[in-house]
């Protein structure tokens, strides 16, 4: 391949030193341009006296140099006789004699003749060889001219696999449905005596970063066959059919590599649904995703070729291609539970020379919401602060910063506030961090800061104890209040209200509205869904609500919203007032120390926290309810990372999603 390659630009570089070499000779000439004479005057000058020689040159008989006298040097000039002519017997027809000037031949050079050949053959040279380098890049897999048609797919080979299921964690029920596509590729014979028809497709579904990618990595890494890898914005161009060129050349080259994994990242680039775009049906993403269609349903029965396809956007996809026959699996990925967080902590850790110290099943509890990506940065985050301490080892200190770097954003240490600003922020808190202390249906404080990070100026940290699949009213409540909590304890120090609680008021609106219109909890009201999204599919996002109600039901929305905000913001007023001391004395430590770690905050209180009651079925009746969650069951919180506060905000109050 080197030498093929090395005589090809060779052969470039000849026809370009040819060219410039007889470019020269056809415009420079040997001697450079001289001066031309017609004969009748050189044989006036000869007759005078003023010419010392002639030179005639052997290749071209016709030209003659004429060599005059100036002072100590001599000056050339070109005539030129008829053809088939002597060069004395031209000069004698107009009266100089023979003897009168010297007569010299110039020896023909060898070099003449070829060079005047090739400023001939110039023209033919240069379309030859740029006819053979455009075949070159043509036929060539890494051609830019020729090759719109040839898929970008990045072939990774299975005798030497970088990833193997031992380096996936937190996603075991996935784990498990993969296993046997590993099989499927290993052990091809032993399902087709059976009747069994390999699966042709495999489509992971989840959040980002919950490990899909690595996920199809490690199969072909346990099943040893070549994987092809290709993101699906990278099937389409701006040229209609170069899309549907490139899956026809992908599929080809995977049937040629059979038995292969081809994955497909980022699948709802290319597949969806058709009809719904603006370009109309004919536009080249539609055309891409037909190929697709055609090229997954028409596999031999005997080619071992499993695709893996990834999307986070699985309600945007074409039911075509969904249906069983193309992606015959559905492998739902979604945010790892403490144990699944646990077991990723563990490795990625590895290799990283963790403190004694250093829990990590307190470090999962603390971490949950987070997904197999965010727990990765969160374990290299620490070493990179443990490194630039000189420290050998990862502690919990980095540990516990690197959680506060994922969630917040690095400090900002040169941010420059006045005092009475400082003093607010730290009340602020504080009021977040009683009442979320003293109210039974919270989830405990873990941190509580004033130092600056990203956009905020302090938070408080509260995390679950355990994951929760739902969340019930009394938590919802519970939540508003630590939510108003910080603009309560503002307006009792200060009498005065400032900017600071602008994020914690519409995060309370937004899940005040939420329980009325989603959750059913209004008691007015009753267990009604009002209004409904709409959504464009080829935006993939939502546009607006539809509003199915009337201006009386909207009427009675903003009260039930209105009475659960001024409910929450009495419960709050009351935990504070009852608790003044505990509340200065937590701003108080926050001014003199920054960030208050949970066990030093419950260290200021007497009382053990308040504990919610158990919420079950009465005594002696049977619990109807299911263990399994139901499409017409109570309604999961998604869980999905706290959004960030936006610019102007002083503190805010950071609940951490169950996982």
């Amino acid at each position: 391949m080197n030498t093929h390659r090395w005589l090809r630009g060779s052969f470039v570089y000849v026809i370009l030193g040819v060219a410039i070499v007889a470019l020269w000779v056809t415009f420079v000439g040997g001697e450079g341009d001289a001066d031309q004479k017609t004969f009748r005057d050189v044989a006036t000058d000869i007759q005078a006296g003023n010419v010392v020689r002639l030179v005639q040159s052997a290749s071209d008989s016709t030209e003659v140099d004429v060599y005059y006298r100036e002072g100590e040097q001599e000056e050339r000039v070109q005539t030129r006789i008829p053809p088939n002519t002597n060069v004395l017997e031209a000069f004698l027809a107009y009266g100089v004699d023979a003897g009168q000037i010297p007569i010299e031949v110039e020896p023909a050079s060898p070099w003449g003749g070829i060079l005047r050949a090739l400023t001939f053959l110039l023209p033919t040279l240069v379309l030859v060889g740029f006819l053979f380098f455009m075949m070159r890049q043509s036929q060539g897999n890494n051609s830019q001219a020729m090759s719109f048609g040839k898929s970008r797919a990045r072939l990774f080979t299975g005798n030497r696999p970088s990833v193997t299921f031992a380096d996936v964690a937190g996603v075991e029920e996935a784990k498990e449905e993969l296993v046997e596509v590993v099989e499927f590729l290993k052990y091809a014979e032993k399902f087709a005596a059976l009747g069994a028809r390999i699966p042709r497709g495999v489509l992971l579904v989840g959040p980002p970063g919950t490990g899909k990618t690595l996920l199809s990595r490690a199969v072909a890494g346990e099943a040893g066959v070549p994987f092809f890898s290709i993101s699906g914005s990278e099937f389409v161009e701006m040229f209609v059919g170069v899309g549907a060129s490139r899956v026809r050349d992908l599929f080809d080259q995977a049937k040629r590599n059979a038995p292969c994994i081809v994955f497909v990242d980022e699948i709802d680039a290319v597949g969806r649904q058709r009809g719904a775009g603006l370009g109309g049906s004919h536009d080249e993403r539609e055309q891409t995703l037909n190929q697709i269609l055609v090229e997954m349903d028409g596999f031999d029965s005997s080619t071992n070729v499993i695709v893996i396809a990834a999307t986070n956007r699985p309600d945007v996809l074409d039911p075509a291609l969904l249906r069983p026959g193309r992606f015959d699996r559905q492998v739902i990925l979604d945010r790892p539970d403490i144990q699944g967080r646990r077991a990723i902590l563990e490795v990625h850790s590895r290799g990283k020379p963790l403190e004694e110290e250093v829990s990590i099943e307190n470090l999962a509890r603390q971490t949950s919401g987070f997904s197999g990506a965010d727990l990765e940065n969160l374990v290299n985050e620490a070493a990179i602060l443990a490194a630039r301490r000189n420290k050998k080892t990862v502690g919990r200190d980095e540990l516990t910063e690197a959680i506060d770097r994922v969630l917040a954003g690095p400090q900002r240490k040169s941010r420059v506030i006045s005092e009475r600003e400082r003093l607010m922020t730290a009340y602020h808190e504080a009021g977040h961090a009683l009442v979320a202390r003293m109210l039974p249906h919270s989830d405990p404080v873990r941190k509580v800061s004033i130092v600056s990070r990203g956009m905020m100026g302090g938070y408080t940290r509260v995390v679950p104890n355990e994951d929760r699949l739902f969340m019930t009213k009394a938590q919802f409540k519970d939540r508003l209040a630590v939510f108003m909590a910080g603009h309560v304890a503002e307006t009792m120090i200060f009498e005065e209200q400032s900017t600071g609680a602008s994020n914690d008021i519409e995060q309370a609106s937004g899940i005040a509205r939420r329980m009325v219109t989603e959750f059913g909890m209004s008691r007015n009201l009753g267990p009604l869904a009002f209004g409904k999204k709409e959504e464009l599919i080829f935006l993939g996002r939502e546009i607006n609500e539809s509003r199915n109600y009337s201006d009386a039901v909207a009427f009675q929305i903003d009260q039930e919203i209105r009475a659960l905000i001024d409910e929450a913001h009495a419960r709050a007023k009351a935990v504070i007032e009852e608790n003044s001391a505990k509340l200065e004395g937590i701003a108080q430590l926050l001014i003199a120390q920054e960030t208050i770690e949970g066990e030093e905050m419950e260290a200021l209180f007497d009382a053990p926290r308040p504990q919610p009651d158990l919420v079950g079925p009465p005594t002696g009746r049977p619990s109807t309810r299911s263990t399994r969650p139901t499409d017409d069951g109570p309604p999961a919180v998604e869980p999905k990372q706290p959004e960030r506060e936006r610019p102007g905000g002083r503190g805010s109050f950071r609940p951490q999603p169950a996982g």
